[in-house]
């Protein structure tokens, strides 16, 4: 990656033989890795004995999870908050555990709309609930410095499974409990 990296600074028309670029190679390499660390591990992994049978059936919600992640398209970065809900079947999760699986999925290269959808299908597979609704607000980078260069947008996408997706007042629910709208 090393090379790659000295190849792209000459691209630009950077020297990286100057003396403030000389680390930026491997610098840019560790950054990268770090920002897909999500590849080396698996929701399995995270979620480990962390699902307790507590005979709870009523809505589980986390929201405002913060998420970094770069964009597969452009390679520059997107951050946001994901809001998970979901109904446990009477086995909960530890909270800690729905974070961490979206840090995974988020520190993979990635669009927002694919995020969004991996999250809530991995909570339904491990957890095996009544349903799960996972919703992401983003600031895409890659919208405000390039392209259209349009500053301020939020995207939102939604993925929902189960009963949030059969019955409108549970997923209403869901949304009156996250507040999208608040300030």
């Amino acid at each position: 990656m090393y090379g790659a990296v000295r190849t792209l600074l000459e691209c630009v028309g950077e020297d990286p033989n100057r003396e403030d670029l000389l680390a930026t190679p491997s610098r840019y390499a560790k950054a990268l890795l770090f920002l897909t660390k999500g590849y080396q591990d698996n929701v399995e992994n995270i979620v480990s004995n962390a699902l307790f049978h507590e005979g709870h059936n009523e809505m589980v919600i986390v929201k405002d999870i913060k998420c970094y992640s770069l964009c597969e398209h452009h390679l520059l970065p997107f951050t946001g908050k994901i809001h998970i809900g979901y109904i446990p079947s009477g086995t909960v999760i530890g909270l800690s555990k729905l974070s961490r699986i979206v840090e995974m999925f988020s520190r993979r290269l990635q669009i927002q709309e694919r995020l969004t959808n991996e999250v809530a299908r991995a909570i339904m597979k491990v957890l095996n609930p009544e349903g799960v609704a996972v919703i992401m607000e983003s600031c895409p980078l890659c919208m405000e410095i390039r392209g259209v260069e349009k500053t301020g947008a939020t995207t939102i996408t939604s993925f929902v499974l189960g009963c949030f997706k059969e019955t409108s007042a549970t997923y209403n629910e869901f949304l009156s409990l996250i507040d999208l709208n608040r300030k």
